[in-house]
This record gives C-alpha cells, structure tokens and sequence, in this order.
C-alpha cells in the first residue's frame, strides 16, 4: 500500500518544514508507503529554499515548483494529478486541515470508501466569514444539478481510481470539489473543528473567494441561465404593462395628464441594472468557455526533485 500526500504551498516559509516533518512523524505511523508532495506556486520568500533542502535529506519528499503563481485552484489539482499512490491525500500547508486526520482519512479509505473528506464542524475563523461560506455552500447545493458536500475545502483522501477518472478530465479551470461528487457517492465525511493558521498570512482575498465561488456556481448549475430567461421575460411583460397603462392613461387625461420624466427615468434605470447583472452573469459562462477553448495546460513546471 503506497499513500500519496500533496500539500500545495505558496509563501509558506514559517510553516512548510514543521508540515513536512509533521507529515512524516504522522505518517510513518501508519504501515505504508508514502510519497509528499509539494508543489509550489514559485514562492518569493524561502519557501523553495527550505523545500530543496528538505528533499535532499528525504527522498520521500518530492518537490513540483511551477514556472509562476497559477493560483490556488489549478496547482493542487495538478499536484494530484502527479501522485502515484494507491490513494492520495490533499491537505493545506497551513495546519488548518489538521495533520491528525490523516490516519482517520486512511483507516475510512481501508474500509471500502473511495473519497473521505474532512468537513468543518466549526472554526475559529471569523464568525461573518464562517457565516457566509456556510451559507453559500447551502445555496449552491440548493442551484447545483450535483449534491454537493457542504462545509469540505478539498482536503481528504482520494482513492486510486478516482484520481485516474480525474486524468481522464480534460478542465484547464476545474472545480475540485464538485467533480469529486459528479465522480462518486461513495463519500464518507470526517468532522473537525478547523483552527487558524499557524504561521504566516493567509492568501485568500475577496477576490480569490469570489473566483471560487463563481466557479462553483458556472461550473456545475445551469439553474442561472434559465432564471435570466425568465427574469428577462417577466421584465419584458412588466415594461409592456407599464406601456399600455400610461399609452391609455394619456388618451383618457390627455390634456391633464403629464406623462413626466419620474416614470421614464425610474423604468430605464430599474430595466438597466438588470440587463447589466444578467449580462455580467452571462459573461461568467462565456469566459468558462473561452478557457476551455484555449486548452491551456494546468500549470508549467520550472523544477521536479525526487521524482523518477
């Protein structure tokens, strides 16, 4: 039994060589064979630094440094696609998907489970940012054609066979988690209360989450499509109404009544606003397809260490 480990890592110099020996101590536990990977988004602190030197003591320790940063999406999928374990492990270089969970992961994965992911009961992340990715997964869940598995942030272990179905996807942009459930049911789930980071400033942003969140959303739910069609065609009925109200309210009043520019003003801006939201909307969509037309590749390496 061999057991691939891959912790993607960006500008973690205050965390990666307590997470790899971490790694190590807990994995050597267990009756295995492993392999660590770690693929790093070309780091511009000592992170790479610390990563060859590590890898130069360990052979176990296998090191993927990208060309540039491809962001927190594509790297740790392409890390996954690099291992060669019976079963392959995700988990983040900050300690906030806790390294006592990998025996758990395994003993599940043992059992017959082909995924096992880790799901945050709670978490000392800020109570708004827990709130509101609580509730954006319950939404997305509710649009989504695929169940999806609420409150997950990837990290969990991988059977063999789904991580060759995962090869076999061509998706220069993927979403993970969600093709993790459109691969298998076979799903078991691991609760853990999930800690801050240990060291060092975390990488996500506002705009990194709403990447994340549109993806999932564009990704796996044609639900929105269909509500700007309807969207747009009851606007259309409104603006028709309106039309006909004030086209006989004038014949009737004609020399009393002032058609005004309240009406027009209020109607074009109201109408407007929609067609800018559906349209940005629509736009998501069409950029999906424009990444998929290019075929770009996941990620370029710049260096491998350890690898055969």
């Amino acid at each position: 039994m061999k057991i691939s480990i891959v912790t993607p890592s960006f500008n973690e110099e205050e965390n990666i060589e307590n997470l790899c020996k971490s790694i190590k101590e807990t994995i050597s536990k267990v009756e295995c064979e492993y392999e660590h990977i770690v693929i790093d988004n070309n780091s511009t602190d000592k992170t790479i630094e610390i990563l060859r030197k590590m890898a130069n003591q360990d052979k176990n320790l296998k090191v993927i440094i990208n060309s540039k940063n491809y962001g927190h999406i594509r790297s740790p999928f392409y890390g996954i696609l690099q291992s060669d374990g019976d079963a392959t492990i995700l988990m983040a270089s900050d300690f906030q998907d806790p390294i006592d969970l990998i025996p758990k992961y395994i003993e599940y994965w043992k059992k017959g489970y082909e995924v096992v992911l880790g799901k945050k009961k709670n978490s000392d992340e800020k109570k708004y940012l827990y709130l509101f990715r609580s509730v954006f997964y319950k939404f997305l869940n509710k649009i989504s054609e695929t169940s999806l598995t609420e409150n997950t942030t990837g990290s969990g272990i991988f059977d063999r066979k789904i991580i060759d179905q995962l090869k076999n996807i061509k998706d220069p942009y993927p979403y993970f988690r969600g093709l993790i459930n459109e691969l298998t049911s076979n799903i078991k789930t691991i609760d853990f209360h999930q800690p801050n980071r240990k060291s060092g400033k975390t990488k996500n942003n506002f705009f990194s989450l709403y990447d994340l969140g549109i993806l999932g959303i564009v990704k796996h739910s044609r639900k929105p499509l269909r509500l700007m069609v309807m969207i747009g065609f009851l606007a259309s009925i409104c603006c028709i109404l309106i039309s006909i109200f004030y086209f006989f309210y004038k014949l009737i009043y004609w020399d009393s009544f002032s058609l005004g520019l309240a009406p027009i003003i209020i109607g074009s801006f109201l109408f407007s606003s929609i067609q800018i939201t559906l349209m940005g909307l629509l736009g998501e969509y069409i950029g999906i397809i424009l990444i998929h037309l290019r075929g770009m590749p996941l990620v370029i390496e710049q260096e491998r260490i350890n690898f055969d």
